[in-house]
């Protein structure tokens, strides 16, 4: 009786230590997507300072500029702004997926037709 319950602690132990390593892995994930949005961030207020100084940093027509500030390898944030003067409007401000998206054909789904073979 006493090596199973030392043997049942034991593995209650190493299933603890896993899910610890696995929620530490998990938040330091979340701690540099946040850090990546944020530098993302600062980089586009950088550029729209410089839209509002008059300064053309971005190709743009008719007073909206458009560019995007890369996040990760698979996000970007994508940025489009209206300066008139000294006014201006953010009309997208928005982190978007850089990767195109392949839909999984793979899988044979029911299209709502019988067949005749029965």
């Amino acid at each position: 009786m006493v090596i199973f319950a030392i043997l049942t602690l034991t593995i209650f132990a190493l299933l603890s230590m896993s899910t610890v390593q696995a929620h530490r892995r998990l938040s330091d994930n979340a701690v540099n997507s946040v850090s990546d949005y944020y530098a993302a961030d600062c980089r586009a207020e950088q550029i729209l300072a410089q839209l509002r100084n008059g300064e053309t940093p971005v190709p743009g027509r008719d007073g909206i500029y458009n560019y995007s500030v890369p996040i990760s390898d698979s996000q970007v944030l994508a940025v489009e702004v209206s300066v008139d003067g000294d006014r201006y409007s953010i009309l997208r401000w928005q982190a978007v997926s850089s990767i195109d998206w392949q839909a999984d054909e793979s899988l044979k789904v029911w299209n709502g037709e019988t067949t005749a073979e029965h």
